[in-house]
């Protein structure tokens, strides 16, 4: 009502100014009040009333060379000089049109939208007839992101000129980012009637096809616009990702190519050639089409989040510098992948430089003569692995062997050191190396009193107001973290030892804050939960650094589309904003991508460990992420929430809880309806070896201590049985929280599928789908029938011939009928 009589007011004040002849008075506040609302007719015919011969001296047109030398400014690309020159003829003829359209254009080439779009609304208040004033409008609106107001620019528009084929194809882009595929598509068929050979009108209409998952008309429509422009790379393209979805990949592959020959540089292109080599497994080939992608597009951050994928687990059989420096980048970009799942990869090309090749020979490494300094002197050349060493445990026995016996050395000749560059670097990245794998290395009773003898000569030093040297402290920090030094909070932090004071003094001290405000559901009291809780307490698991989250959110029908899920309620497509639970959130690397992976989610993560769930919310912070809220809780309590959610996920958790079903059931109580539920369970067949050793262990009197670890560690390096042997590949070996969480848990079963089956039968569950990735790619290339990949019987028969299948987990999706 207040802004109703406030333009009522502006209204009668024009009047009054223009009947006494104060036009330029007038036309400001006529002109304010269009700016907050465009459609007011009285401003506007109150702006045209003052198009009067009387006042002619500012509605007359400019004349005909200052118009004719803005179009030869525009043409020549000086957009801020055609903005400068229009503004100053607009305040001298504001009635001339032609000038404002000009100004709008120019202004909206150099970003400054506001002014486009009000230099567009004075040419419309001198010529209201004139539609490519409205169209350009509608472009500046579709680059603020303001959808509603393009669509309704477009139209005007079109009710101006309705046989305007270029209007209809840009309302097209606009409904469909809208959503309005349906609509989108009938105003592309509408370009095309008014111009059947629209090659770009037909190319979107198949985008708008593809998105509705009509793939053989979006196909239609690319073969149609590329029979009016066959050299249209873009097309091609667009085919191809079409062609991908139908798992026609040969045909995709020759569709790629013919874009590439078309635009040579076209890196779009090599990056979807590549995620075609890295679903059929060929991960050289796509390895290369990500490097050509990335050499044509440095900063292209798909290309660097696919690679990564392709790196998992590869080895390289020859050297390769510039993949190299792509896997540093790589790392270096800290969300594009998880540096645990690339270090193989990286090692294996590591193992081809002299500079490490040499020191891994086992007689080398087993050389009490060894000099530190000079290996040292390689190692440091060497970026890439000083990079893996300071954010992942290094996966490798020969390279740890080689480590462990350099940080012996350093202790023992410590006094002796000069102040490098190259030691201290590599101290650095052997001292973080050591905090990540949580000191799994064993150490000698010489090392033992060296260390108390160099402890002590700093507590010297410290009491003398003196500084201990920066050897001194990465040398102590690589056999213990500094915070649990009682002198750690008088160390001076120099630029030598600031990486590892960050990662071991002042980020232990965040969680320890962040303890005191994580709320908790209800006193843990279930016995075994106690066990585990304890478990998890002193050992976070897991300690990590950088991991990958997808570089955009994406709906859960997306999500569920590129999983291929077998969906019995398909209300749960309909869900735009999920509520989803993380049931065991550990250290938050699992709550942290979920969060990232689906679009306007909100996400509970909860997990009996107030340590682990520390860990958890210092790193949320970190990386910016504000949809998570964390929550000490006992899955058994979850009851006292009274919430459901649209999705949960439990992975890896409900193995170590005393009844895994009971669990199980209280997490579908928090299930809604329809919603969707991922679980992960240890595998019976595939564990055989982990079973056989902990047999070992109950028979050998060991417990989880840290000695008692080390030592059948150290044990297992040594040995030449094959199940032993076995363990060595496992990620889980190399750091000492996830080999207690491996080999010494207080607490696990193990399922068969037969077992799974027999769960969802009791939990009446339906089976939607394991989670994708190569195991699915493998099962296909025995099960290519419809209906295989939800047929938990032919899962089973694979498994059984197949036996170390799941030798993570078995992590699947199922959904809660309504």
């Amino acid at each position: 009502m207040l802004a109703n009589l406030s333009v009522e007011r502006s209204l009668m004040k024009a009047k009054s100014h223009a009947k006494k002849g104060e036009v330029a008075e007038a036309q400001k506040l006529y002109q304010t009040i269009l700016q907050k609302f465009s459609n007011n007719i009285r401003a506007q015919q109150g702006l045209a009333a003052l198009k009067k011969p009387q006042h002619n001296n500012i509605i007359q047109s400019p004349p005909q060379e200052a118009v004719d030398q803005l179009v030869n400014l525009y043409n020549q690309g000086e957009f801020s000089a055609v903005v400068e020159q229009a503004e100053i003829l607009t305040g001298q003829y504001s009635g001339a049109f032609i000038v404002w359209n000009i100004l709008g254009v120019s202004a909206a080439q150099i970003g400054m939208l506001d002014k486009a779009i009000e230099a567009y609304k004075n040419t419309l208040l001198f010529n209201p007839n004139y539609a490519d004033a409205y169209f350009n409008m509608g472009i500046a609106f579709k680059e603020q992101g303001k959808l509603a107001e393009t669509i309704e620019a477009y139209k005007k528009a079109l009710a101006l000129k309705p046989d305007y084929a270029k209007v209809y194809y840009n309302l097209g882009l606009a409904l469909k980012d809208q959503g309005k595929l349906d609509d989108a598509i009938e105003v592309y068929e509408k370009a095309i009637s008014i111009k059947p050979d629209y090659a770009d009108a037909y190319n979107n209409m198949g985008v708008a096809f593809k998105e509705k998952g009509k793939l053989t008309e979006a196909i239609q429509a690319y073969y149609k616009s590329l029979s009016i422009m066959p050299d249209y790379a873009g097309v091609y393209y667009n085919l191809g990702l079409a062609l991908k979805d139908q798992g026609k990949l040969e045909k995709a592959i020759e569709v790629y190519k013919k874009a590439i020959s078309l635009k040579p540089d076209y890196a779009d292109a090599y990056n979807n050639l590549g995620n075609i080599f890295q679903d059929q497994e060929k991960f050289q080939k796509s390895i290369e089409a990500f490097k050509k992608a990335l050499s044509l597009k440095s900063d292209y951050a798909e290309a660097y989040s696919n690679i990564g994928l392709s790196l998992k687990g590869i080895a390289f059989k020859k050297q390769n510098l510039d993949l190299q420096k792509i896997i540093m980048s790589l790392l270096d970009k800290k969300t594009y992948v998880r540096p645990q799942d690339i270090n193989y990869a990286a090692i294996s090309l590591l193992k081809f430089e002299p500079n490490l090749k040499k020191h891994l020979e086992p007689q080398n490494i087993a050389d009490v003569g060894l000099k530190p300094l000079e290996v040292i002197a390689d190692l440091s050349e060497l970026p890439l692995l000083l990079k893996l060493m300071s954010v992942c445990p290094i996966m490798d026995a020969g390279l740890e062997k080689l480590l462990i016996k350099l940080r012996a050395k350093l202790l023992m000749s410590i006094t002796d050191l000069t102040n490098s560059r190259d030691i201290l670097k590599f101290q650095s990245a052997l001292a973080l190396q050591c905090f990540t794998n949580e000191y799994i290395y064993c150490e000698s009773e010489d090392e033992e009193k060296a260390l108390a003898l160099l402890e002590e000569s700093v507590k010297q030093v410290l009491s003398n107001k003196r500084k201990p040297s920066s050897q001194t402290i990465l040398c102590l920090a690589s056999y213990k973290p500094l915070n649990h030094y009682e002198w750690s909070s008088s160390l001076l932090v120099t630029n030598e030892i600031k990486d590892v004071f960050t990662r071991q003094i002042i980020e232990p001290n965040k969680e320890a804050n962040l303890k005191n405000f994580l709320p908790l559901l209800e006193d843990i009291n279930d016995k075994v939960s106690l066990k585990v809780r304890e478990q998890y307490e002193s050992s976070p698991y897991p300690r990590w650094v950088n991991l990958r989250l997808e570089l955009k959110p994406a709906s859960i029908s997306k999500v569920i589309s590129e999983i291929k899920l077998k969906i019995f309620d398909d209300n749960i497509i309909k869900v735009k904003a999920p509520d989803i639970l993380i049931a065991g959130c550990g250290t938050g690397q699992h709550s942290i991508e979920t969060a990232a992976r689906y679009k306007d989610s909100k996400v509970l993560a909860i997990d009996l460990s107030i340590s682990s769930l520390s860990y958890a919310k210092r790193k949320t912070e970190e990386l910016s992420i504000e949809n998570i809220d964390y929550l000490q809780a006992d899955i058994l309590d979850l009851g006292k929430l009274d919430r459901q959610f649209d999705i949960v996920e439990s992975v890896g958790v409900l193995h170590h809880m005393d009844k895994p079903v009971a669990g199980w059931r209280i997490l579908k109580d928090c299930l809604k309806p329809g919603g969707l539920m991922k679980i992960g369970l240890y595998s019976e067949l595939a564990r055989q070896n982990i079973l056989e050793m902990r047999k070992e262990i109950s028979n050998a009197g060991l417990v989880s201590s840290d000695a008692d670890m080390k030592s059948f560690r150290s044990m297992l390096m040594k040995s030449d049985k094959n199940h032993h042997k076995l363990i060595l590949n496992s990620p889980d070996f190399y750091s000492l929280s996830t080999l207690k969480d491996l080999l010494f848990h207080v607490q696990e079963h193990r399922f068969t599928i037969a077992q799974i089956q027999e769960c969802l039968s009791e939990l009446e569950l339906k089976f939607c789908g394991f989670e994708k990735n190569t195991i699915v790619s493998h099962f296909r290339l025995t099960n290519a029938g419809e209906g295989d990949l939800y047929n938990l019987d032919k899962w089973e028969a694979y498994e059984k011939t197949n036996p170390s299948t799941f030798a993570g987990m078995y992590q699947f999706w199922c959904q809660k009928p309504e």
